[in-house]
């Protein structure tokens, strides 16, 4: 008999980072490697994993540094 127990994803590969993302497994990979967002490797072949809880850490950075960033420009600094 099953529990009925919803099975949560703990940690997700750097391509399906780069799918929540929308940017490419080279790109999540330099997020990684900067260390930007933090990760770990496993197994024999030392592939990535990320914890979805430092993903969502790492949205909500990108959203500060994005409300910071609009806020600056508000007193005339430029985007672009």
């Amino acid at each position: 008999m099953r529990c009925g127990r919803i099975a949560v994803v703990r940690f997700m590969t750097l391509a399906d980072v780069a799918e929540t993302l929308n940017i490419s497994s080279a790109q999540a990979y330099a997020l990684v490697r900067s260390g930007e967002l933090r990760a770990i490797k496993v197994g024999g072949r030392g592939q990535w994993r990320v914890e979805t809880t430092e993903l969502e850490a790492y949205i909500q950075r990108a959203y500060q540094q994005t409300a910071e960033l609009l806020d600056g420009s508000e007193h005339g600094s430029d985007l672009g």
